[in-house]
C-alpha cells in the first residue's frame, strides 16, 4: 500500500486508522529519515486506544509504555543504539507478548535481533508531504493491511 501523505494531521490520522486494525502480539517497523513523521504516526496510533495524553520519541530512554486496561503498547526508538546487543540492555525480549503491541522506529539498528514484523511502515520525505508505504511480512499483518487499504479506498 503507498500513500501520499500532506499534513501532520493526515499522517495521525493514518496512524489511529492502523490502530483500529491491528490487535495485540502485533509488532510495527516504522522506517523513514529524521524528521520523516514516524513519531507522529506513533502519536496518531495511539489516540485510536483513546490515549489523551503528550506522546513523544523515546530517543533517549529507548522505550516508552503505554498501558491501558488489558493491552500495553510499547513505542521503542533505536537510532541511538550502536549495536543490537543494547536490547539485552533494556530487557527488549520481554516486550513483545500476545498482550502487547510494539511500535519500533529505526528497525533496521537491530534488524539481526528482531523477529519478522507484522506490519513494516516506511516513510519518506517528498518535496511536498510525505509518501507511506506500508507492507505485511506475516498473514496476520495481510489480514490487517487489507482492512487498512480498504479503510483508504
Amino acid at each position: 500500500m503507498r500513500l501520499k501523505i500532506q499534513t501532520a494531521e493526515e499522517m495521525e490520522g493514518l496512524g489511529t486508522t492502523i490502530a483500529k486494525n491491528v490487535g495485540p502480539g502485533f509488532q510495527i517497523h516504522l522506517s523513514g529519515p529524521l524528521g520523516a513523521g514516524k513519531t507522529t504516526m506513533v502519536r496518531g496510533f495511539l489516540r485510536g486506544f483513546d490515549y489523551p495524553g503528550k506522546v513523544k520519541s523515546p530517543t533517549f530512554t529507548l522505550v516508552e509504555p503505554y498501558e491501558f486496561d488489558a493491552l500495553s503498547i510499547y513505542h521503542f526508538d533505536l537510532y541511538r543504539i550502536e549495536s543490537p546487543q543494547e536490547l539485552e540492555a533494556i530487557g527488549f525480549r520481554e516486550y513483545p507478548g500476545t498482550d502487547a503491541i510494539c511500535l519500533i522506529e529505526w528497525p533496521e539498528k537491530a534488524d539481526i535481533y528482531l523477529e519478522p514484523p507484522d506490519l513494516t511502515i516506511k516513510i519518506e520525505i517528498l518535496e511536498h508531504g510525505r509518501q507511506v508505504d506500508i507492507a505485511a511480512d506475516t498473514s496476520i499483518g495481510k489480514q490487517s493491511l487489507v482492512r487498512i487499504t480498504s479503510a483508504y479506498d
